[in-house]
């Protein structure tokens, strides 16, 4: 076991798999000599050279179309869209593309790609360095949306998407795949060494509880925890579930704790309307309705077109912990 970073435990997991896996390539960016915005590949270009390790214009279809190029030639592109908030220019080249791939030759080709892109607010990046696109990709069939809470699984689910045969877009707290960039270098703890791997479509029970559900993912996550300790004093018990992949999505999991303890919040940090979360929702209705004893209730954004640079308007903008234990003691005493 080491103790890292979020973003040590990418730059890390990179690295190995380039070093196991010779058909490898990252592109992206800036991702060469100057390691990547945030340096997730910092250190990978002096080490495999130009030819494995990529720069790029800024052309973020070009970026995901020679990947995909490059995937059904037979190699194992890996690339980066700096920001979440910048990959709508590659929408069609993911969604119409690669994600198709497979359906679309009968089985004949596949299209091994990880798409990092790091989401979400909270970094006074304001409207173009903020965003949450998790719901856009996750409603693409041939799709997987990964994003982990913590750098072990961020390990664990980064090795699994590089090895799947299908696309996943990785945002780090998919496949396509997110990486929160407020938890880059926020969020520390032990990673597993060796050849550790997380299914891809298995959720996680991160805190055992008794009396009401709380299902979230990427920042939620430490913000669930932080609301769980708080919501101790008034003797409430809750569980917390990290979705972890997006889709596919584990369902018996959350519809397990939900059967167990009758009452659900489900928190994610996008705009409220036609968010993720709505589909967690959606799916408890649907296949736990006589379990219940409340509605289902979600702590989101707004629905604003962009989350503010102004620091008061951000933290208006953005899920926090009170605003969970708010949504808990009121479902707790419904």
């Amino acid at each position: 076991m080491a103790v890292m970073t979020l973003i040590e435990s990418i730059r890390e997991t990179l690295r190995e798999e380039m070093r196991r896996d010779p058909s490898m390539v990252v592109l992206g960016e800036d991702v060469g000599k100057k390691g990547g915005v945030f340096l997730a590949t910092d250190g990978l270009y002096d080490e495999f050279g130009g030819e494995r390790v990529l720069d790029t214009p800024l052309t973020e279809s070009m970026i995901v179309g020679a990947s995909i190029g490059a995937a059904v030639n037979g190699l194992r592109p890996v690339p980066e869209i700096q920001f979440a908030d910048f990959i709508m220019p590659a929408f069609n080249q993911i969604v119409s593309e690669a994600a198709r791939m497979r359906y679309r030759s009968n089985g004949a080709f596949t299209c091994p790609i990880t798409i990092r892109a790091p989401y979400g607010g909270g970094v006074h990046g304001a409207l173009y360095h903020s965003q949450s696109v998790e719901a856009f990709f996750a409603h693409v069939p041939g799709l997987k949306v990964v994003i982990p809470s913590t750098p072990a699984d961020a390990r664990g689910l980064l090795r699994s998407s590089i090895r799947d045969e299908d696309p996943v877009l990785f945002a780090a707290p998919s496949a396509t795949k997110t990486e929160h960039k407020k938890m880059y270098r926020s969020v520390r703890g032990e990673v597993p060494d060796g050849d550790y791997t997380v299914p891809l479509g298995s959720a996680r029970v991160v805190r055992e509880g008794s009396q009401v559900s709380l299902v979230g993912y990427g920042l939620m996550i430490q913000y669930a925890l932080e609301a769980a300790e708080l919501l101790e004093a008034d003797g409430i018990d809750l569980e917390v579930i990290d979705v972890r992949t997006l889709r596919p999505l584990d369902g018996e999991t959350i519809l397990r704790s939900v059967r167990k303890t009758g009452k659900c919040v489900v928190a994610y940090e996008d705009n409220r309307f036609g968010g993720y979360g709505a589909e967690i929702a959606a799916i408890i209705a649907e296949e736990a309705f006589d379990d219940l004893d409340g509605p289902v209730v979600r702590v989101t954004g707004p629905d604003v077109p962009g989350v503010p640079y102004n620091h008061a308007l951000e933290e208006w903008f953005m899920p926090s912990p009170d605003r969970i234990v708010d949504a808990v003691r009121r479902l707790a005493e419904y």
